[in-house]
């Protein structure tokens, strides 16, 4: 079992940062591909960005690319997400996910892949 625990959302201007943290109780934290997903009013969740174990590979939407990065501390049980050039929308409740299979070789970037969530952190980007 794993316990996501998301912060740093709230409401920023457009063109400024926010950093997102989820920390993640877990027995080897080191051992599972994250990501962190979105949903705005009305839409579906979608994937923002993923990051495989060892953090050496890394996935971006078209959205975010060039804006957000993804980050993970595997000696703090972290995960982050820095998100530069906010736009108005990128307003969404953002989400921690973490893939349940352990020592898998890459990320993922579908919902089902998705074991454990986290209960989400609102951003509201302001023109």
């Amino acid at each position: 079992q794993m316990r996501l625990v998301e912060s740093g959302g709230g409401l920023a201007q457009a063109g400024t940062s926010l950093r997102l943290s989820c920390a993640v109780s877990t027995r080897a934290f080191y051992g599972h591909a994250m990501a962190w997903f979105r949903q705005a009013p009305g839409k579906e969740r979608v994937i923002v960005a993923a990051i495989d174990r060892t953090g050496g590979s890394t996935f971006y939407s078209n959205a975010v690319k060039g804006r957000f990065t993804i980050s993970r501390d595997n000696t703090k049980d972290m995960v982050y997400l820095q998100m530069n050039r906010l736009k108005p929308e990128d307003t969404a409740v953002y989400y921690c996910a973490a893939h349940g299979i352990y020592w898998t070789s890459t990320y993922f970037t579908t919902k089902g892949d998705y074991d454990y969530w986290g209960q989400g952190t609102q951003v509201t980007v302001s023109a």
